[in-house]
This record gives structure tokens, C-alpha cells and sequence, in this order.
């Protein structure tokens, strides 16, 4: 099981090596990405665990939410703009089925918007967004990330 999870990250890492330097100013430093998505897809997978969701597919999906910043080196629209790519990216691995493909894609595509409701997966990678950042002491600068951390409160403490 792990395997799918380690083969992603590893993957992950070979494009933020890739891209690094290919945008000149980027919002969030290379390694930041690196640590995020490890980090991320660790705090997905024990969410996912506490909630009855396959664990294997949340750690994937926090691993790669970010994949569009990644590519473009920019936060504005990230989420919506990594939503083809990483369908893409998942698809060369040839780890996933088509199903699995969008699920993932769609939790990517999903993950910005804190405010809104949508599938366990999806949900599961925004918390787990919300948690690293808080874990880290990062600041979170939208109204809608900082509501989604109140309800995360046993998680903070």
C-alpha cells in the first residue's frame, strides 16, 4: 500500500527539482513544497484514518494538492490550474485507475476552497492543508482557512 504513496512523493520531489529554478519568482520556495507535501500527506493519511477514508488516496491526494503551484511557481489560482496537470502526472505513473485519477484531481482542484463542502477525500486534504500550515506556525491569511482551523480545534491543543 505504502509503495503508491512513497512512488508519489518521490515523483513529486523529481518535478519540484525540475521546475525549481524554470520560474524565475516564486510564491512558496522549493523547499517549502518539498516539506509540505510530506508533511501533508502524513497528517491526510491519519486524518483519513480517524474519518474512514482510504488513507492510501489521502495521503496521495495531500502529497499532490499543491501540484499546480509547483508547476507555475504561483498561489493565485493554483488549485483550479492543477487540476489537468496532475490528472496527467498520475497517469504517467500508471499507479492509478482513472477513477482513482480523479478523485485525486479532484480533491487538488477542490482544496482552496476552505469555505465550501465537498467529497470525504477532498475534505480531508484541506484540513490536512489547514493543520501543516498551523503546525508550522505559518500564517494563514485567508478568513476561510482560519474558520476551517477553529474546527480543527482537538488537533491544535
Amino acid at each position: 500500500m505504502r509503495n503508491r504513496i512513497l512512488s508519489v512523493q518521490k515523483a513529486l520531489l523529481f518535478e519540484i527539482n525540475q521546475y525549481e529554478n524554470a520560474v524565475p519568482r516564486r510564491d512558496a520556495s522549493p523547499d517549502w513544497e518539498r516539506l509540505h507535501l510530506a508533511s501533508c500527506g502524513r497528517l491526510g493519511y491519519l486524518l483519513a484514518e480517524e474519518r474512514g477514508v482510504d488513507p492510501e488516496m489521502a495521503a496521495i491526494a495531500c502529497s499532490c494538492h499543491d501540484y499546480g503551484r509547483i508547476l507555475t511557481g504561483h498561489q493565485e489560482g493554483h488549485a483550479e490550474w492543477g487540476y489537468e496537470p496532475v490528472k496527467e502526472f498520475l497517469e504517467r505513473l500508471e499507479l492509478f485507475t482513472s477513477d482513482e485519477v480523479e478523485q485525486i484531481a479532484l480533491a487538488v482542484k477542490n482544496h482552496s476552497k476552505k469555505g465550501e463542502i465537498h467529497q470525504p477525500l477532498d475534505e480531508v486534504v484541506k484540513d490536512a492543508d489547514v493543520l501543516d500550515f498551523h503546525q508550522y506556525g505559518l500564517e494563514l491569511p485567508r478568513q476561510d482557512q482560519r474558520n476551517r482551523l477553529q474546527t480543527l480545534q482537538k488537533y491544535t491543543k
